[in-house]
């Protein structure tokens, strides 16, 4: 009996040592947690570039070469990214190819690659939006505040295209700034607009105009 007692009570704690051992193992290598990430969805509300989107252009806005876009494909990260215009006015977009963009305001181009992408994926969701505009620009240089180029990405007058710019520096010649439109130079008198003069001469500004204060 003692002997028997003696058996038993060793396998006992065998077993005993045995689960323990299993329980030390499994605390060292854990299972790992398999989380899985989903894309997320195209938000036009977002004004994170990062996240698909970009300036508030108007719906009119048309895409120009070298203008920076994002295509944003809800569950299709692979698509979902920034792409430049290319001088021809095309982008390269994974599974349709090349496809036109300049021309064509973000929400007709988001409609052509949506039918494009219809021939891969079931019910393509699709959002375009504008990053950055270089297509159209205009310049303002001398004393200002803010010399530099800048995006025309909405209709603006020589007037507020100066505000833009910080307005002047303290011996800027405001009655005689001239606006360089190719071999054309247009004068502009900043004093008249403020009294109300002469307000035909507050035009606006067109794509790669320079504004020269002097």
């Amino acid at each position: 009996m003692i002997v028997k007692y003696f058996a038993l009570l060793s396998v006992a704690l065998l077993a005993t040592v045995a689960a323990s051992a299993q329980i030390r193992g499994a605390d060292k290598n854990p299972t790992p947690d398999v989380v899985k990430q989903e894309a997320p969805k195209a938000n036009p509300g977002v004004t994170d570039a990062s996240g698909g989107n970009g300036l508030a252009v108007p719906d009119s806005y048309v895409i120009g070469p070298e203008d920076i876009i994002f295509i944003s494909v809800y569950r299709e990260p692979e698509i979902s990214h920034q792409y430049g215009v290319r001088p021809d006015g095309r982008i390269t977009v994974p599974l349709i190819k090349d496809i036109q963009a300049a021309g064509l305001t973000p929400e007709q181009l988001g409609q052509n690659i949506t039918k494009a992408l219809m021939e891969f994926i079931n019910k393509p969701d699709v959002v375009v939006s504008v990053l950055q505009v270089n297509s159209k620009k205009f310049f303002v240089s001398g004393e200002v505040n803010r010399p530099g180029q800048y995006p025309l990405v909405t209709p603006i007058t020589v007037f507020e295209a100066l505000n833009e710019a910080g307005g002047f520096r303290d011996f800027a010649n405001k009655k005689n700034i001239v606006i360089m439109r190719g071999s054309e130079r247009i004068k502009f008198n900043y004093e008249d607009i403020l009294k109300g003069k002469h307000l035909d001469t507050n035009i606006q500004v067109q794509n790669n105009d320079t504004i020269a204060v002097k």
